[in-house]
């Protein structure tokens, strides 16, 4: 286990075998089994090839695939165990190869949220993507009724888990889409990416501009 007083980080192998506390262990092996099965795997519903996640199942092979849940999850202890969720990604992150950073990826799982309001996840994950974004980093929100669309088919929901959750990795070239919407996220993206932007990207933010 790695992690401070503000939050817990266990890798699958030890939620596999149970050595993490009792009240924490049902949601994380619900967690990981949603990732090794739905993230990993073509949808009919998805408009493309390939799994839900093209970053999980990398990520798991790798052994960079992290858990973790916050020590406190009030309302007042959130935000903190979002801090040090960006703590410590980054400093787990400092000990990898650079080719090795962008499979890092951390779930904050968060059961004691309500399973059928997002409200609460989406502020706490609004309110964090600047400093994440300026960072380098991704900050996702997945909840059981998360309504954000697929990129690719608009009536397909790929962010619902069957526990709120904060997903945290790197952020890449193809992460545009998005970013769409906060011109601040936008220029945090081309002073990283600007010199190598695919064309296929390009043409994303060209028609981002024109529309």
């Amino acid at each position: 286990m790695r992690g401070d007083s503000r939050l817990q980080i266990y890798t699958p192998g030890q939620v596999d075998r149970g050595l993490v506390p009792a009240g924490q262990l049902g949601p994380l092996r619900e967690v990981l089994e949603w990732s090794r099965t739905f993230l990993v795997s073509s949808h009919p519903e998805l408009g493309r090839s390939g799994p839900v996640c093209p970053y999980t199942q990398p990520s798991l092979r790798a052994g960079r695939f992290l858990l973790a849940v916050p020590a406190q999850s009030t309302p007042a202890a959130l935000p903190g165990a979002v801090e040090a969720l960006r703590t410590w990604y980054e400093r787990l992150a400092a000990e990898l190869a650079e080719d090795e950073r962008e499979l890092l990826t951390v779930l904050m799982v968060l059961p004691e949220l309500d399973h059928a309001d997002p409200a609460d996840l989406d502020l706490l994950q609004a309110d964090a993507k600047d400093d994440f974004v300026a960072q380098g980093l991704m900050i996702g929100q997945f909840h059981p009724l998360c309504a954000e669309p697929g990129l690719w088919n608009e009536d397909f929901a790929p962010l619902r888990s069957p526990v709120p959750l904060l997903a945290v990795r790197r952020l890449l070239v193809f992460d545009l889409p998005f970013l769409v919407g906060a011109d601040r996220h936008i220029d945090h993206y081309l002073r990283r990416f600007a010199p190598d932007i695919p064309a296929r990207v390009r043409d994303q933010l060209v028609n981002r501009v024109v529309s």
